[in-house]
């Protein structure tokens, strides 16, 4: 129905924070636990009011649990001891609404904030900020410890506050109404020397400048500076790159405070900050990482009394009272949202982690910089490269005088950005599937297993922002027709490379968006298309069997354009005969109203004219289908479309419903004419 749009990506919440609990769908003790818990925060003694907290903090990670402390007032028990005589009550109780705000969803978030969570918050934060130059340590017991409380409280409060202003537009208002920019930015100087805490702002602060102008003005050039000057930083760690990738982004935000005659040179920053990161190759990165890792163990083979005593070490918290009592931690300690369910000893796991999170994210920002001026579709919302696709990411790129994919129907600053940086040649090498030893090595490696699916993200995005490029970028400096072919049977081959067609709902989702775009585009310019019809109908009658309507949209809208394409060719009425009643079958039997809209459209578009489409239209009956059918998508619309689908959806299906009535009169003038 129309021209496929592209996704505009929002910044997911911040992970919760501590290791991740087993749910096995049943009640446990701890839900129980829950009133015993909260009275134990009232306790007079620091270290029974840090347990609970910790413990608190563990439950909450359990969906099935959160319920039984939110109708018990968790967030007016837990917001004052943000403000706790005791830093590390403090800190665990900031742990706590961290998790709290990250697993409990919307709702649970709105609820946080009608609990006046940010008051203390907002205090806590600024506190946090006027001691942070102070650098004083918490007195320690443990040997070997030294633990920056103030940093600690601070890391777990702006993800607390990342969580919350991400949900909730009070939350927000408020960000902006108390001035917390200053203290969020103040945190940001210590990048040099604790880059998780300069990550967590940054995720903060590229959540809190996405569409919020009213917080532009409190941007002065001495905030600015500070965001430049992580941006200049040498350091080349992945946590480094992860953390330039963030404030890139955040500038990106804050683009309309740039002087126009340097947005330029800003623009060109920002895209050369992702190039490098998507330059860097994540499969090798992760054989290179693990065969670090090993190394490393063998090395720190060590008398099992030091390991021991290094053990006691690791596991013991600080009290602030005066008895100094050592309080074992057990699973409570929370680090940084890139890694926080990484023991501390995963340094190498988690380098690669921030890697792929730094090149998800650049690829996130790049498709909202393809469709920044179209804000209306907020989604947020994943096994081998071969020489083959090797051969064609160099060939398609170097075609057409290297400018395949440059966006010239952007603004000049971003255009002249995208070449200089070779942003687009970046971007297909990242729709190439993962390294298979990469994901063999992640496969038998428990820890590392997660990584799969941020490697399946990151193509995921890739395939996302060729679409969106494809939809902005002028047709006449895509390359010409051979690199669109080479593109289309690049995409032909991640769907057919396998003995099955894949399943992934996120991947058929992103490589079907990227096809359709594509061959809307090739159609347009008369190009002929690479996918044969048999291929095509595999692609649709296995896209069609998805969960997600998406998908479903897009293999009813790819068939569609190629079926137009067929009937102004010869001899192709049996080909358009399989075409027409696959679409007429999705029409009248598709659960979603969206879906059977775009068959119609498609059955439109591949019938409107074409002496082999009429005679395929009179062999499959398609007249007489749809006049009948006609009454029953009115009915259809009336019954189903209140409540169950948006303004804009139903001004849609308004449209289609005339174009049927149009199409059928217009088939019945075919059929009153001699042949």
């Amino acid at each position: 129905m129309g021209k496929s749009r592209a996704r505009r990506f929002r910044r997911a919440p911040a992970a919760p924070a501590g290791p991740a609990l087993q749910r096995d769908g049943e009640r446990g003790p701890e839900e129980e636990a829950a009133a015993e818990l909260l009275e134990k925060l009232q306790h007079p003694s620091a270290e029974v009011r840090e347990y609970a907290c910790a413990s608190i903090s563990q439950l909450l990670q359990q969906e099935q649990v959160i319920p039984a402390f939110v109708q018990r007032d968790v967030v007016r028990c837990l917001g004052p001891l943000l403000m706790d005589p005791s830093l590390a009550v403090r800190e665990t109780a900031a742990g706590a609404l961290r998790n709290l705000s990250a697993c409990g969803g919307f709702d649970v978030c709105d609820d946080m904030v009608t609990d006046d969570i940010m008051t203390p918050l907002v205090a806590l934060l600024k506190e946090c900020s006027t001691e942070l130059d102070a650098n004083q340590l918490s007195p320690k017991k443990c040997r070997g410890v030294n633990k920056n409380y103030i940093e600690d409280i601070a890391n777990e409060a702006i993800n607390l506050l990342w969580n919350i202003c991400e949900c909730n537009n009070t939350a927000l208002y408020i960000f902006n109404k108390e001035g917390c920019l200053e203290a969020v930015l103040h945190y940001m100087k210590k990048f040099a020397t604790n880059v998780d805490l300069a990550i967590s702002v940054a995720n903060c602060l590229q959540a809190v400048t996405e569409d919020n102008p009213d917080l532009l003005s409190s941007f002065n050039a001495s905030a600015q500076q500070i965001l430049e000057a992580v941006m200049l930083s040498p350091e080349s760690t992945m946590k480094h790159i992860l953390l330039r990738t963030l404030i890139a982004g955040t500038i990106w935000n804050i683009k309309d405070t740039i002087p126009p005659g340097s947005l330029g040179s800003t623009v060109n920053a920002i895209l050369k900050i992702f190039s490098e990161s998507l330059a860097i190759d994540a499969g090798e990165t992760i054989i290179r990482m693990n065969e670090a890792e090993k190394n490393r163990l063998k090395l720190a083979v060590e008398p099992e009394t030091e390991e021991n005593m290094s053990d006691t070490t690791e596991n013991c918290v600080l009290s602030e009272d005066d008895n100094m009592e050592e309080i074992p931690k057990g699973k409570f300690r929370t680090e940084n949202d890139v890694s926080d369910l990484l023991p501390s000893d995963k340094w190498e796991l988690k380098e690669v982690t921030a890697l792929l999170t730094a090149q998800q994210t650049a690829l996130e920002i790049i498709v909202n910089m393809c469709c920044s001026e179209d804000p209306s579709d907020d989604e947020w919302e994943e096994l081998s490269s071969s020489d083959e696709s090797d051969l064609f990411m160099e060939n398609s790129y170097n075609e057409g005088s290297g400018l395949l994919l440059s966006p010239l129907c952007l603004s000049d600053e971003v255009n002249s950005a995208f070449l200089n940086n070779l942003i687009p040649k970046k971007i297909l090498e990242k729709t190439a599937f993962p390294n298979s030893v990469a994901v063999d090595i992640c496969m038998h490696n428990p820890s590392w297993k997660p990584l799969i699916k941020k490697l399946n993200a990151v193509q995921c995005r890739a395939l996302t922002c060729l679409q969106s490029i494809l939809l902005v970028s002028d047709v006449d400096c895509l390359g010409g027709a051979s690199a669109l072919q080479s593109l289309a049977q690049h995409l032909s081959q991640l769907i057919f490379s396998k003995t099955e067609l894949p399943t992934d709902t996120e991947f058929l989702e992103a490589v079907t968006s990227a096809l359709r775009a594509l061959l809307q585009t090739m159609a347009s310019k008369n190009i002929s298309q690479c996918m044969t019809p048999e291929q095509l109908l595999a692609l649709c009658e296995a896209g069609i069997q998805s969960s997600n309507a998406s998908v479903r949209v897009n293999v009813v809208s790819i068939l569609g354009i190629s079926g137009s394409v067929l009937a102004k060719g010869q001899d192709t009425a049996e080909t358009l005969k399989m075409i027409g009643k696959f679409l007429l079958e999705v029409a009248m039997k598709e659960s979603s109203l969206v879906v059977a809209g775009e068959a119609l459209d498609a059955l439109f578009d591949v019938f409107a004219d074409g002496e082999a489409a009429e005679r395929a239209a009179l062999q499959i009956k398609l007249l007489s289908t749809l006049k009948e059918f006609q009454p029953v998508f009115r009915m259809r619309i009336r019954k189903e479309g209140k409540g169950q689908y948006s303004t804009d959806q139903l001004c849609v299906l308004d449209n289609v419903k005339m174009n049927l009535r149009r199409f059928i009169a217009y088939q019945e003038t075919l059929g009153k004419t001699p042949t």
